[in-house]
């Protein structure tokens, strides 16, 4: 049951465009697809996120402006989510913020914190090539990515519809953050943003994908 459960989620979710306005989701639903973000594995398990929910309507008219794909679900989505992830100084070996993350909230004994470090230095230089602040951000978009999808998820199991956007200009998105105090952009950049909230209407659209043989490949 499970199982069906789980693949008629993904069949219920879809890319809303539009939200019903007057159907709010409750903050005990919202507290939970947020813990199934945090929750959600990272590479080293560095966790380069964070999460900004924008309740603010006035922010939310601001951000409208160099947000292109997302006209309709910023003044109609029940909670909005812009996900920004860690920038270049913040994941090198020796920042505070990995200092933080293994001394404060892992609690590494020390060797065990050099050797985790090492580790990840020679993964940065040597073997993912991610040696200058683009690639490290991209990197971190990518870490993002898990919680972004796991909350999509997370949310349809519970019947709550939900859009991922990429479409907006970041740099003119961080203006607008770092303006309200929201955002420190030397720290941190915008990954993506997410849109929840209950359909207006339903897709004329079948969900359509490639059948399982164009995707998948066995090597035995």
């Amino acid at each position: 049951m499970k199982k069906e459960e789980i693949l008629k989620a993904h069949s219920f979710r879809r890319a809303i465009k539009e939200f019903e306005t007057e159907q709010k989701i409750s903050d005990e639903d919202f507290e939970f697809i947020l813990e199934v973000g945090r929750k959600s594995p990272s590479s080293f398990g560095w966790e380069p996120w964070k999460f900004i929910v924008v309740q603010n309507m006035e922010l939310r008219e601001k951000l409208m402006v160099p947000s292109w794909g997302a006209q309709k679900q910023l003044p109609s989505a029940s909670h909005f989510v812009i996900l920004l992830a860690r920038k270049g100084d913040e994941m090198r070996a020796g920042s505070d913020y990995l200092k933080y993350k293994s001394q404060q909230i892992d609690q590494l004994p020390q060797e065990i914190e050099e050797m985790k470090v090492g580790f990840f230095k020679n993964f940065m230089e040597n073997e993912f090539d991610l040696t200058d602040d683009r690639k490290i951000f991209d990197w971190a978009c990518k870490q993002v990515y898990l919680p972004f999808a796991n909350m999509m998820t997370a949310a349809a199991q519970i019947g709550i519809d939900s859009c991922p956007i990429e479409g907006f200009d970041r740099a003119k998105v961080e203006e607008i953050l770092s303006k309200e105090g929201i955002l420190d952009a030397n720290r941190l950049g915008v990954a993506a943003m997410l849109a929840f909230g209950y359909r207006k209407e339903d897709s004329p659209f079948p969900q359509s994908r490639f059948p399982m043989e164009e995707v998948v490949e066995w090597v035995r």
